[in-house]
């Protein structure tokens, strides 16, 4: 027991120190690797203590609401839906006060457009560089990009689920 009261002191000083150091150390920030020339990282690495925000398979709005429901028409193409469907991540992201910049994870599902057997992954590309690694938002998060059969609306082309992370 007196060896106890004695080591207890000891324990608590140390275990203080610890703690103040830990607190004193600049917090890790979120990493991210890939080639400098690439539009996606290869990998993120976010860091413990992050905020974390997940976003929803986001889908686009009409561009025109006088074409037929369930037409690609009323949607726009690849590019069109793409542009809305990050514009809509964008305004989900700022109401947790958070940024495209701050996407650190991306899941992107395309179809192909009517009369085509593969998805219009340039058209993608063409909205999606409007959107990340540019001069003023140079941030590019990891990103998997898959072609689906369908999507719940026949005339989506597009579906995007976003996780950010802000230290």
């Amino acid at each position: 027991m007196t060896r106890l009261r004695t080591l207890l002191p000891i324990a608590l000083t140390l275990a203080a120190a610890g703690c103040a150091t830990a607190r004193e150390a600049p917090a890790p920030e979120i990493r991210r690797l890939g080639a400098a020339q690439s539009p996606i990282m290869s990998s993120v690495e976010v860091p413990p203590g992050s905020r974390i925000v997940y976003v929803s398979g986001t889908v686009p709005d009409p561009v025109d609401a006088s074409a037929p429901a369930g037409s690609v028409q009323r949607f726009g193409d690849t590019a069109a839906q793409t542009r809305s469907v990050l514009r809509k991540i964008e305004v989900q992201l700022a109401q947790h006060g958070l940024g495209l910049g701050d996407v650190v994870m991306m899941r992107v599902f395309l179809v192909a457009p009517p009369g085509q057997q593969r998805m219009d992954f340039a058209g993608m590309m063409t909205a999606y560089r409007e959107f990340f690694g540019t001069a003023a938002q140079p941030s590019r998060p990891a990103r998997s990009t898959m072609q689906v059969s369908g999507l719940v609306d026949p005339g989506w082309l597009v579906e995007i689920e976003a996780t950010a992370a802000r230290r």
